[in-house]
């Protein structure tokens, strides 16, 4: 690191809180970003494959989005409305019942939370348990809710929930799809333990799941297992919640990450993406039957946001008003599992993971993720690693990045882990 790069870095070192993380491993000061690409300070500009974590899908700076959310605030456009009705918010409800919901035969409400993922978690859970009149839940194994003492309860990972030093209840934690191995299936499990009124599962207000566990690891539910659980929740009166903060918007080749599969959530929870512009936003959509909460009973001061209904708006009509943009998503997949299955064969025991686009590599550590990562970023690409170990490269890239810069970055990574295969045979020998 140069000299120059340490004292821009000083005042990170000297005043924020040791909480920081994404920095740590990308130890630059970022100034500019347009598409898929950001530049640092020195004039560097790398390729953008985590993409805010998926809060990104349609790039950083969308032209369209950035013109309208300009308009808007040189009209003066209100910057902050609490829950009262707007333009803006009339808008984006507009498009999203007519382009999102509509066509996919949802008539779920859509209640705007705190600005956060894991707020629109806590008012899924709080929701089912008001509904239900019952205090457990149902959660998989890996699976990543937030952090906050509600959602973190649902989340698996140690390392997260250590941090809340208090006891985290209410859950009941099952095995997610794969977790045993291909030859058991978990929901039998699932099933067994909800007909055995001695298994000492109590009867559950919801089953929460993401179709694909981002932050777990990328492993991917089969749709069958997905419908399975689905058929199970409803059999013995628990809410089906799908967690879409991650896996939506696109992400996994269709906006909601459950489409193809068959089932209808009682309840999703969205954030990350769905503001189109990396601004904060979350909601929870919820069948009109569940919509029971009574006025501020699930409150915040931040519960919508003016600015991004604008953006939102701009997302849906123009990447989801018909299927083009579907389309390319699915061409841009079959890229990315081509070039995740080259990766795999350079490494000993490598896994791929995922779907959609939201794929990456299990290369059976996370020194030999991370090494891949760090050899990447040297080289002008920016990715990270997810899962218990972290030892899943993971690409979130935008869904709008261009296919020749796509390659590109897919060559680096290619490069990258070709050269972390080599050092990790010369440190064998």
């Amino acid at each position: 690191m140069s000299s120059d790069t340490t004292s821009q870095t000083a005042i990170f070192e000297r005043r924020e809180s040791e909480a920081r993380s994404y920095c740590r491993g990308f130890n630059r000061v970022f100034e500019t970003a347009r598409g898929s690409e950001i530049t640092d300070t020195g004039g560097n500009t790398f390729i953008d494959f985590l993409a805010g974590c998926s809060s990104l899908n349609y790039g950083h700076n969308d032209p369209d989005m950035k013109t309208a959310l300009i308009a808007h605030m040189i009209d003066d456009g209100l910057t902050h409305g609490l829950d009262l009705h707007t333009d803006t918010k009339a808008e984006f409800l507009d498009a999203f019942e007519t382009h999102i919901l509509k066509p996919r035969d949802m008539d779920h409400k859509v209640m705007f939370t705190g600005p956060t993922g894991a707020n629109a978690v806590e008012a899924a859970l709080k929701l089912a348990r008001k509904v239900t009149g019952r205090s457990n839940i149902v959660a998989f194994t890996n699976g990543f809710h937030g952090v906050t003492m509600g959602a973190l309860a649902a989340t698996g990972n140690g390392y997260h929930r250590g941090g809340a030093h208090a006891e985290l209840s209410g859950v009941t934690r099952l095995p997610f799809d794969g977790y045993m191995g291909p030859e058991t299936d978990t929901a039998d499990l699932l099933e067994a333990m909800l007909e055995d009124r001695s298994s000492g599962l109590d009867a559950p207000a919801a089953i929460i799941l993401e179709t694909v566990q981002g932050e777990g690891g990328l492993n991917a539910a089969r749709p069958e297992w997905v419908k399975r659980v689905a058929e199970l929740a409803k059999r013995h009166g628990a809410l089906l919640i799908i967690d879409d903060i991650q896996a939506g918007c696109g992400r996994t080749g269709t906006f909601f990450s459950f489409e193809e599969m068959g089932v209808m959530p009682d309840i999703v929870t969205m954030a990350k993406s769905v503001s189109g512009f990396g601004l904060p936003m979350a909601l929870m959509l919820v069948r009109p039957e569940h919509d029971v909460f009574g006025p501020a009973e699930h409150n915040g001061t931040f519960r919508g946001n003016t600015h991004a209904f604008v953006t939102a708006r701009v997302a849906i009509e123009k990447f989801w008003s018909d299927d083009a943009f579907q389309g390319e998503l699915a061409e841009k997949a079959e890229t990315l599992s081509r070039a995740m299955a080259d990766l795999a064969a350079l490494i000993p025991g490598a896994r791929l993971k995922g779907r959609g686009l939201m794929q990456g590599v299990d290369v059976g550590s996370g020194e030999m993720a991370g090494d891949i990562c760090a050899r990447a970023f040297h080289k002008g690409l920016i990715i990270e690693t997810s899962g218990s170990d972290d030892q899943v490269v993971k690409v979130l890239a935008p869904l709008t990045t261009p296919e020749k810069t796509f390659r590109k970055g897919l060559n680096i990574l290619l490069d990258a882990a070709r050269d972390a295969a080599a050092s990790g045979r010369l440190a064998a020998e």
